[in-house]
């Protein structure tokens, strides 16, 4: 199951749409778009997981599973996609059984996978020889954000492709923004991610600090929140850093590999990242201890 709360859904007129990639974020984001009135086509690599979510939302516009992306996305108007990396990406748009092959000509491809601002410019340069538009759109807001539909999208891309996917992609975002060319949407991520490593390792210092220091740390965290120290971080994470709670959807793996996106963006840009690098390996540390599914706060976890 989901666990997809409930959401007003803003007015938009019902599209056929399809979703690839079901996992966590995937499953509740395309749940959102069938309780908002879309007709949805999923597709999965397990496809266990795709008659799972038919199931679960059987009571919406006609809901489907596809045996392949190319299937999946044949007649959509729009199809969303939210897979693992730059190759699984590769491998559902790309191909004879890929999405790109299915899609009809002027049909809008909306990518919300974390990955690099290269292979956003590549298959956004072949969407455009097929006839066919390209978004890249990854999300901040964790598992959380998408189950409850409020996603922060950033997005690089053609402004009548973007105008065209917004209403729609309102169903499962709070925030769908339009950020520069191909690429933009990929680069703001790394933005994102950057703040949030130093931001968590800031907090993790300051925890492990007054612990040490014999401070009752929810009292001080409750006052310090009020003032010049607040953050989403400390807000949502910092009670279950103190309690040793590590399960809260987005996995030490995954920042990692986010920040390697960064990383190599740095090493051609030339921007200099020090803490970032710093942080990435304090992240393989966690991995080391075991915490390759813990969530990115148990940066803590070295300081104990």
């Amino acid at each position: 199951m989901a666990n997809i709360n409930a959401k007003t859904y803003e007015p938009s007129s019902p599209r056929n749409v399809a979703f690839l990639g079901l996992g966590v974020m995937g499953y509740p984001m395309a749940g959102h778009l069938a309780r908002a009135g879309h007709s949805v086509t999923v597709y999965n690599r397990s496809a266990e997981k795709s008659a799972a979510w038919c199931a679960e939302f059987s009571d919406s516009a006609a809901p489907a599973q596809a045996g392949t992306p190319f299937l999946a996305a044949q007649g959509a108007d729009i199809v969303f996609c939210c897979v693992g990396n730059d190759d699984d990406l590769r491998s559902v748009t790309l191909g004879a059984q890929g999405a790109f092959a299915g899609m009809k000509t002027g049909a809008i491809f909306v990518d919300h996978t974390t990955a690099s601002a290269n292979v956003a410019r590549e298959l956004h340069a072949q969407a455009l020889a097929l006839g066919l538009h390209f978004v890249d759109a990854p999300v901040s807001g964790g598992q959380a954000g998408a189950q409850n539909g409020l996603l922060t999208v950033m997005c690089g891309g053609a402004q009548a492709a973007f105008d065209a996917a917004r209403p729609v992609a309102l169903a499962f975002s709070r925030a769908f923004a339009l950020l520069g060319e191909s690429g933009a949407g990929q680069l703001a991520k790394m933005v994102n991610q950057i703040c949030i490593a130093g931001l968590v390792q800031g907090l993790s210092e300051a925890i492990a600090f007054g612990q040490k220091a014999g401070l009752d740390m929810n009292q001080v965290l409750d006052v310090i929140g009020k003032g010049a120290a607040q953050s989403w971080q400390l807000d949502n994470r910092g009670k279950t850093m103190v309690a040793d709670q590590f399960n809260f959807g987005f996995a030490v793996d995954w920042m990692r590999k986010d920040l390697g996106l960064v990383l190599e963006e740095g090493r051609r840009n030339g921007a200099r990242l020090p803490v970032t690098a710093l942080v990435d390996q304090f992240y393989a540390d966690v991995q080391g201890m075991g915490g390759q599914r813990w969530d990115t706060s148990s940066l803590i976890k070295r300081l104990r």
